[in-house]
């Protein structure tokens, strides 16, 4: 089955039907579960902390800075989608430009990215959860139980198991519970941050700290290292938004609608994140004590900290924010993956099974399941083994999120090569756009990799003197390309380019 088109000649129907069910997602839908994916409230609340740690009140300009190869790479996805609507995204767009080896490992950064992240949410979820029935029935002890192991890791496969319920029902099911959530997410990230700005207004804030002009000027970052690391920090805040494109099979107009929704999504991500950080800097500033933004305490969730000082008796309603946030993406996360593997399985790169559509529900049902399978595994093994393998993997993200976001705006540029000087439009959105993002992502992939080799990187775990977040990141990247020689051995077809063929 060759599927080869002329690069720049919209396909009004996707590279090939996979079964998905057609027109089921509009642009305010993909958008909702755009952000969803993203999960602001608990991003948030992670990110804040280990970010002011290592550009202080430079903050905004870094997530400014960060948000920069975002909407440039999105550029290049919205034209990639628009040439060829397809559930395989990078696999698929990386596979046409630069042939079936680099589309593979493509797909399979994507896939890892997400199922790494699945197991967190969950997580993180199971965390908030005991911390909200801790609040609500005043009893501390019922915040202490996410520590007890059995525990945890049951209501973590629990948690897994009712997304993956709701994602196996399609798209329909995940839109209706995801208005739900991510409304509810973004109402207490508002109230939260109008409050911080009222007791600043007030003098009832920690320690006031006035709004400047160098807050957002990213070359008055002390080194280059603080500023690479800040850097890294904000690509991962906004990474989820290409979530979006994996169901543009799905979507109505999937020519448009699924580019038009990534780039909405991504402004729309930006404008929280300003507003949170400038509420959060001028309530609280960056001391070091205290409900200080700097101080280490504070860091492994400052809206813990921060949300009683701020919001008064209503701070248990960002726990629920937060439990909402992590569970709302924790289940719309499992769209990309699903949809990727689906993709694979169906042009043949991965055991056919993994390209069955549920006849019911119209979706990857045996993909999403997979997925589902995958990240509570992964969830068991590196929580049981040791708490920091988990939480460096997580940082290891960094690198497999640069290296798949960065091959597919490549991909852009390689696949519309005979285009980029064909007028304005084409020179500024297929080459000069997706060519600059995907330098950048790149260039931040190398860095991280060499930063990340340090055994003080991370949780500080190294293995023979080299950081275990190097290992576990190069780890997940030669794990895939090793699983990608054996489908070599087993799928030839898709290899040699017989199923999914290269654009001219």
């Amino acid at each position: 089955m060759s599927t080869a088109t002329q690069p720049g000649k919209a396909a009004h129907k996707t590279l090939s039907e996979k079964g998905l069910k057609a027109g089921s997602v509009g642009l305010v839908g993909a958008v909702v579960i755009g952000v969803s994916c993203i999960a602001p409230a608990y991003t948030l609340t992670a990110a804040l902390g280990p970010t002011v740690s290592e550009v202080g009140v430079h903050l905004p300009a870094i997530f400014l800075v960060g948000f920069i190869p975002m909407l440039l790479v999105a550029l290049g996805y919205r034209e990639l989608n628009n040439a060829m609507p397809d559930a395989g995204t990078s696999f698929t767009w990386a596979t046409r430009a630069f042939g079936p080896w680099i589309g593979w490992m493509g797909g399979w950064g994507l896939i890892a990215a997400t199922i790494i992240v699945l197991s967190n949410l969950a997580a993180v979820a199971v965390d908030f959860f005991y911390l909200m029935l801790a609040q609500l029935f005043s009893n501390p002890e019922l915040g202490g139980l996410s520590r007890n192991l059995p525990l945890n890791i049951a209501t973590t496969l629990v948690f897994i198991a009712l997304a993956c319920w709701v994602s196996y029902r399609g798209m329909e099911a995940t839109k209706g519970v995801q208005y739900v959530l991510v409304a509810f997410q973004l109402l207490v990230l508002g109230w939260f941050a109008v409050a911080a700005f009222s007791h600043v207004a007030n003098g009832s804030a920690f320690d006031a700290t006035a709004i400047s002009p160098d807050w957002f000027n990213p070359f008055a970052v002390d080194s280059f290292s603080s500023f690479a690391a800040g850097v890294s920090l904000s690509i991962f805040i906004y990474w989820g938004w290409d979530v979006t494109l994996t169901m543009n099979e799905e979507t109505r107009n999937p020519e448009k609608t699924p580019g038009r929704a990534a780039t909405v999504t991504v402004l729309v991500i930006v404008v929280i994140y300003m507003t949170v950080a400038l509420a959060t800097l001028s309530f609280a500033g960056i001391g070091e004590e205290g409900l200080g933004a700097g101080n280490p305490e504070n860091q492994s969730s400052i809206f813990a900290v921060l949300a009683g000082p701020v919001m008064g008796p209503f701070a248990i309603l960002m726990s629920l924010a937060i439990l909402s946030s992590s569970a709302a993406s924790l289940q719309s996360t499992f769209v990309s993956p699903a949809r990727t593997l689906l993709a694979m399985g169906h042009y043949k790169a991965l055991p056919l099974k993994f390209g069955k559509v549920s006849p019911r529900y119209k979706s990857p049902g045996y993909a999403t399941v997979a997925a589902a399978v995958a990240a509570a595994a992964f969830y068991v093994i590196t929580r049981t083994t040791s708490e920091n393998a988990l939480w460096d993997t997580i940082t290891a993200l960094g690198m497999m999120i640069c290296f798949y976001y960065g091959t597919t705006a490549l991909a852009c540029v390689w696949f519309f090569r005979a285009q980029a000087f064909s007028g304005v439009h084409a020179f500024l959105f297929k080459f000069l756009a997706p060519l600059l993002g995907g330098v950048i992502l790149l260039v931040m992939f190398v860095k991280t990799a060499y930063d990340s080799m340090d055994p003080d990187y991370g949780s500080g775990s190294s293995v023979g003197g080299v950081g275990l977040v190097f290992i576990l990141g190069m780890g997940v990247i030669l794990l895939g390309a090793a699983v990608m020689l054996v489908m070599a051995k087993l799928r030839p077809k898709f290899f040699h380019g017989q199923v999914l063929a290269r654009g001219i």
